[in-house]
């Protein structure tokens, strides 16, 4: 388990300044992540990669010469926020356009998406190349739902490669694509990983017994089967490899990189042990190997478990493998130092100013900021809860980062609020700090959710049933289009559309706000209850989706028990 920190809420930020400060030389903070502390060519294209902490040395230690110019770090298995990625990517911005690349998870996918509009918007030429390397996350049929687990290392490398050489935006893009259809990896795990300040892990194998195609976020496997000696788990990797070389490679006389990666607790001796049989394997298939890697590459912080990753290379792609690299947690060949680049020239995002609200709406916003109190104690209570049933069939995280996310929202708008803010402000506020803070789908989600009722509540108005049906309804339609999720797909959406249905019928009628709220409450909760019969057609819980008939989804039951906990404030502020 982890046993080391502080406040557990304070640890990736934390790691990531210490990680700076032990390689200066390398890196620099900006907001939201890291980027080089070393100048690169002018005009040349920016590999910018990320997503969730815990995964050292992915994402920020694979950040240096010959590797990525800059990685986005979201808190502890949790994409970053958009915000957070537009940070990054301006700093790391050498005028040649950049590329975000990143495992292909719904939360990552949302924010680095949204980034990539403001930087087009900003003239900032960017594309988005997805890691999908992991053959048991989906069917090849269905290759593009696949995520991407220690792949990331073969594309990222790659790319920055192509960056390094002064490739286009459009050639750089190409290599990265090539580089993922090319690579293929398979993992298994023998327990889970810990979070900071957790009791225990996010899931357990029994004794004995091996999880099969595990996930880098704390995911239960696919299935299970007894642990094999170190030779049959090389079999069982190379096997399941072999079964999908890439359409165009022939097997005998191939050339490629494999990559052995260690997730936390697997030592490098037994990875040796394992390798041994690996390159054994490859050879007796007609395998020419070329630069393997072994040891702890893409982690997920103390799981016991192995990955092989296969990285089949052609004339074109092996010199952008073997190609010199220099990060803290990567290094190949040797690179000519680059002259250090000063702070001054990194083109750093900053807050924005508060604008103007009426008397009115800054006595809104003072109810607002009281609601935003309700809404983070009432996931606070509840978040343990939140984590169990999101373990089911996910990674866990659910109630520790709504914890998170609610925590940071709160505070961000009482900033707001001290600096004059009205309401419309102080729910921009606090979803932009929830997203950064909480990262993942569900951060994502709660920010859209926080700003579309700040539109519709304004800086000038006060509050009534129908603005206040008008901002769920607001909230329900931009998350639907932002996220995607459709009615059934056991998302927060099958509690947020009747929830905002109900609201907008109940104030139809004229009914004032805490006689909508309560109505609808209702339905919202049965709603949730509802989600038990549903099997996961999105995100992080489809692979596993029967595992979680029978369990409600854990953003709808969050969603839920917020709604009704919001219902004394609005009370509160229909007498005011």
């Amino acid at each position: 388990m982890t046993r080391l920190f502080n406040d557990p809420s304070d640890f990736p930020e934390e790691a990531r300044l210490g990680l700076v400060a032990a390689h200066r030389d390398k890196l620099m903070a900006v907001p939201g992540g890291v980027v080089r502390s070393t100048r690169s060519q002018s005009g040349s294209v920016a590999v910018v990669v990320g997503g969730g902490s815990g995964h050292y040395p992915t994402f920020a230690g694979l950040v240096g010469q010959g590797l990525a110019h800059g990685a986005v770090m979201g808190n502890l298995f949790c994409s970053p926020s958009a915000q957070q990625v537009y940070s990054v990517a301006k700093a790391a911005n050498n005028g040649g356009g950049v590329l975000l690349s990143f495992g292909n998870y719904a939360g990552d996918v949302l924010h680095f998406g949204e980034a990539r509009e403001r930087l087009i918007a900003d003239g900032i030429p960017c594309e988005i190349v997805l890691v999908t390397d992991d053959v048991a996350s989906a069917p090849l049929a269905e290759i593009d739902k696949r995520r991407g687990i220690a792949g990331d290392l073969t594309v990222f490398k790659a790319a920055a490669a192509a960056a390094e050489k002064g490739l286009s935006l459009e050639e750089v893009v190409q290599v990265a694509k090539e580089a993922n259809r090319c690579t293929r990896s398979f993992g298994v795990a023998f327990d889970g990983c810990t979070l900071p300040g957790a009791a225990d892990s996010l899931f357990h194998v029994p004794e004995g017994r091996m999880a099969i195609g595990l996930g880098i976020h704390g995911e239960p496997g696919i299935s299970e089967t007894d642990i094999p000696t170190a030779d049959g788990l090389a079999e069982i990797l190379v096997g399941r490899l072999l079964e999908e070389v890439p359409n165009g490679i022939r097997l005998q006389g191939a050339r490629v990189a494999p990559i052995l990666n260690g997730l936390g607790t697997v030592k490098y001796e037994e990875l040796f042990v394992i390798y041994r049989k690996v390159d054994e394997l490859l050879q007796d298939a007609g395998l020419i190997i070329v630069e393997p890697d072994v040891g702890e590459l893409v982690t997920s912080l103390d799981m016991a478990g192995v990955s092989l990753t296969l990285f089949w290379l052609d004339k074109d792609m092996e010199p952008l493998w073997t190609a010199a690299a220099d990060a803290p947690g990567y290094r190949k060949g040797s690179v000519t130092p680059a002259q250090a680049l000063d702070p001054a020239e990194v083109e750093v995002v900053t807050q924005d100013e508060i604008p103007a609200a009426s008397e009115t709406s800054r006595a809104l916003a003072r109810g607002v900021v009281e609601a935003l109190e309700v809404l983070a104690n009432t996931v606070n209570e509840n978040c343990e809860m939140l984590g169990q049933i999101d373990a089911v069939a996910g990674d866990g995280d659910h109630g520790i980062g709504m914890q998170r996310g609610s925590r940071a929202a709160l505070e961000a708008a009482k900033e707001a609020l001290n600096g004059g803010a009205g309401a419309e402000t102080v729910l921009q506020w606090a979803g932009q700090r929830w997203s950064d803070e909480a990262g993942g789908t569900s951060g994502a989600i709660w920010r859209v959710i926080l700003t579309a009722m700040g539109e519709s509540l304004g800086n000038e108005k006060p509050l009534s049933g129908q603005r206040l049906a008008a901002g769920v309804v607001n909230a329900r339609q931009q998350v639907m289009a932002f996220g995607k999720a459709k009615l059934g797909d056991k998302t927060l959406v099958d509690v947020l559309v009747p929830f905002a249905d109900a609201l907008a019928w109940e104030a139809e009628q004229g009914q004032e706000a805490l006689a909508c709220w309560e109505s609808a409450a209702r339905i919202a909760s049965e709603a949730a209850e509802a989600t038990r019969q549903l099997i996961p057609r999105v995100g992080r819980a489809r692979p596993l989706a029967e595992k979680s008939v029978g369990t409600p989804d854990a953003g709808s039951v969050s969603l839920a028990l917020i709604i009704q906990a919001l219902i004394p404030v609005l009370k509160k502020c229909q007498a005011n």
